[in-house]
């Protein structure tokens, strides 16, 4: 099997490090990953710059490509350029910090998972919930268990699952489950930071509410301890809407011609 490893932490990261260890164990994987920290940055790409690639030893355990991009690049230009065949998964994590609720939309690594998902490869994003001590390594393993199930299962080309564990503190996780993504909004707040001439600076900061998480949610769940599977897809096209908008009555812009 030959797969794909990406994140949004930058190549550097340690959740990159632990998942590479145990996705050696399913094949052979290259790894693209950007140069430095592109958290929060989407679904963007570099359009009209070019992007710099370059080979990089990383903590001497393997060698892969540091690119000056975003997540997406790494999977667009690794699929198109890097790597010597097309593979057979692709990977994005483990991101340090979890990718529930509203924040899918935000993170890099479900961007980076879903455009290998959109080039049409079984695509997985990972992310471990913040804690004191993040370990990578128990969460790498937990991850190789996850991503095994579902390729036994048919994680069939163009899939995407969004995969979110736990702080792993004792006596984590209580189990694995199945949970729709939810929809909370953060609670976000603002720091000002007043600079000469008049300009402001504000720095983002916030979370989710305490009381936050509707139940069967992948907050919920991720809240209650449990690691969480969540299959997603790239198509944001309302289906259930189609018809009632292909009923209405639109106006005849021929007219302004």
């Amino acid at each position: 099997m030959d797969i794909l490893l990406t994140n949004d932490d930058g190549i550097l990261a340690p959740g990159l490090n632990a998942m590479y260890r145990v996705l050696t164990e399913l094949g052979s994987v290259t790894v693209a990953a950007p140069d430095s920290v592109q958290s929060a940055m989407g679904h963007a790409i570099t359009v009209g710059e070019a992007i710099d690639v370059r080979r990089i030893h990383v903590h001497n355990s393997f060698h892969g490509w540091s690119v000056n991009g975003r997540p997406a690049d790494c999977v667009k230009i690794a699929v198109r350029e890097l790597v010597e065949s097309k593979p057979d998964l692709v990977v994005a994590g483990i991101n340090d910090g979890a990718n529930v609720s509203i924040n899918v939309l935000y993170s890099g690594t479900v961007a980076a998972a879903a455009e290998g998902a959109l080039l049409g490869f079984p695509a997985v994003a990972v992310s471990l919930e913040r804690g004191a001590e993040p370990d990578f390594d128990r969460a790498a393993r937990i991850t190789l268990d996850v991503i095994q199930t579902l390729l036994t299962n048919g994680l069939t080309p163009g899939r995407l699952v969004n995969v979110n564990i736990p702080d792993l503190t004792p006596g984590m996780p209580k189990g694995i489950r199945v949970a729709r993504q939810a929809l909370e909004i953060m609670e976000d707040r603002y720091e000002r930071h007043d600079q000469p001439g008049g300009v402001r600076q504000y720095t983002l900061s916030g979370g989710f509410s305490d009381h936050a998480g509707v139940a069967e949610t992948d907050l919920h769940a991720l809240r209650e301890g449990f690691v969480v599977v969540t299959p997603l897809h790239v198509d944001l096209t309302e289906h259930a809407r189609l018809a009632s908008f292909d009923a209405i009555d639109w106006p005849d812009t021929g007219r302004h011609c």
